[in-house]
């Protein structure tokens, strides 16, 4: 139980290192690239959707209406 505790005092001291010098990489990260990361997984999105969409020939079923007959009832035996 020691070496646990002590592993995780150890841990807790290093995370709040990491806090208090900040990361290494540059914090204008977001300002230069976060609109082209954006833009770039929308048309990769849009672009995949769009493909599977139209050329897999996957049959969606979107409405049974006026395809699906009723059966007709069996009339009673007597």
């Amino acid at each position: 139980m020691y070496r646990f505790a002590k592993s995780a005092v150890n841990i807790s001291s290093q995370a709040a290192r990491q806090v208090r010098h900040g990361s290494s990489a540059p914090q204008d990260f977001h300002h230069k690239y976060g609109t082209g990361v954006m833009v770039g997984g929308a048309v990769f999105c849009t672009a995949v959707w769009s493909y599977v969409l139209t050329q897999t020939g996957i049959t969606w079923n979107l409405s049974p209406i006026g395809k699906v007959m009723p059966k007709q009832w069996r009339e009673a035996e007597e």
